[in-house]
């Protein structure tokens, strides 16, 4: 079996009600902020601008960093004061290019195959939406989030803080409908996901396919989503039909979902063999090395500074955002000087749940002169997010605090 980073507990899911949805009208009220001017001087200079792809061309640009067709961040400064992320504002991350936008035309007729279970089927989607719905809100990650902080500037896109967002879907339990189709057969220990792409002719699938396998146990506070934020997924993010699994790296959440299966051994395809596996500098990636399963604790300030212009010396408050992967955020101490001392910061805005982020924020005294503001959550297990990335060949699951501080000057 392959080595677990984390692997969640066994809860159940957070069902859609009337408070959990007024919540998150609540959140998404607040309007995230436009991005201002250069990135922030802790962080890498911003690639030149390029258009937003077609498929994504209704996001707002100025909150965006478009890196490729495929990968889209947003600005640290474009995080706003709502817990949930706006979708114009979210970033994007495919590993292959959408299926066409027909898909969307009649999405009622989406099929997805459920295997592993007592009695298979094929479903559409409009009979998955008769058999139950849940409401959950997540952090959103890329498992390469951070990679721009690695100083071999490993392959793939070098993200900063950019690649994540809380978002909050709705769809069936993935529990429930296993239930329903009379509960997963003896002896399987991975959900596996297929996402449905394109793959262009004479290309062996496995080799360019989305696939991904977790452990079984994830299943239990998974969703086969169709709605993110209230609204119909979008093509940019997996519409219409997308696995959720709820605390692990976004590429375990695959889009145009066409085949859920429960298995005895994990995806051959190459995305779960050899891409995303955390190796070492001087090894080659492949099995016997861990997934980018769970997240690890993380937080980051997305406020003052940003925007990378000098803040007004004297009283300012200090905000970002926190999330504890698979467990609740507990509590988050900030730093104006570079992690020698800390301060306990206030837990602000609803809370959506164990998977959702919390935004903090700490009034503070900065003289005039530079300052690096850092912070640190601790989840609700007592796991203190690292100091130190964990560093590894591809640039995955950067955490460090150290790495995600910002550089600000006060005059």
């Amino acid at each position: 079996m392959d080595p677990v980073l984390r692997n969640p507990q066994r809860r159940r899911v957070l069902a859609g009600g009337a408070g959990a949805l007024a919540a998150a009208g609540l959140a998404a009220a607040g309007t995230a902020r436009a991005a201002e001017g250069a990135a922030a001087p802790a962080a890498a200079a911003a690639p030149q601008a390029k258009p937003l792809p077609a498929y994504a061309a209704w996001k707002d640009a100025d909150s965006l960093i478009v890196h490729s067709a495929n990968t889209i961040e947003t600005r640290r400064s474009a995080y706003g004061d709502g817990v949930i992320t706006p979708l114009r504002q979210l970033y994007v991350r495919n590993n292959l290019p959408p299926p066409d936008a027909s898909v969307l035309n009649d999405r009622d007729a989406w099929e997805v195959r459920i295997e592993g279970v007592k009695n298979p089927r094929t479903l559409r989607l409009g009979e998955l939406k008769t058999l139950g719905v849940a409401t959950l809100a997540t952090v959103l990650q890329c498992s390469g989030n951070g990679r721009g902080f690695f100083p071999h500037k490993p392959s793939g896109t070098l993200w900063q803080v950019g690649a994540a967002g809380c978002v909050m879907w709705s769809g069936i339990p993935v529990r429930l409908l296993a239930e329903q189709l009379g509960g997963v057969a003896d002896g399987l220990e991975y959900m596996t996901g297929t996402g449905g792409e394109t793959i262009p002719p004479g290309i062996d699938p496995a080799t360019i396919m989305v696939e991904r396998s977790v452990p079984r146990q994830a299943m239990e506070d998974a969703l086969l989503a169709w709605e993110m934020n209230g609204e119909p997924l979008t093509l940019a993010h997996g519409g219409p039909l997308r696995l959720v699994v709820p605390g692990y790296n976004g590429v375990n959440n695959v889009k145009y979902l066409k085949r859920l299966a429960f298995t005895a051994a994990q995806s051959p395809a190459k995305i779960q063999q050899s891409s995303y596996r955390i190796a070492p500098l001087d090894a080659k990636p492949g099995p016997d090395f861990p997934s980018a399963w769970a997240m690890d604790p993380k937080s980051w300030i997305t406020s003052p500074g940003a925007d990378g212009k000098p803040v007004p010396a004297g009283r300012v408050l200090v905000k970002g955002v926190a999330f504890g992967g698979v467990n609740a955020v507990k509590r988050v101490d900030v730093s104006v000087d570079g992690g020698k001392t800390w301060r306990q910061a206030e837990l602000v805005g609803p809370d959506l749940g164990r998977y959702a982020w919390r935004q903090f924020a700490l009034a503070v005294d900065l003289p005039a002169g530079s300052h690096v503001l850092a912070s640190r959550v601790e989840d609700s297990e007592g796991k203190v997010q690292s100091e130190h990335r964990l560093e590894n060949l591809r640039g995955y699951v950067n955490s460090s605090w150290r790495d995600h501080a910002l550089a600000v000057t006060a005059a």
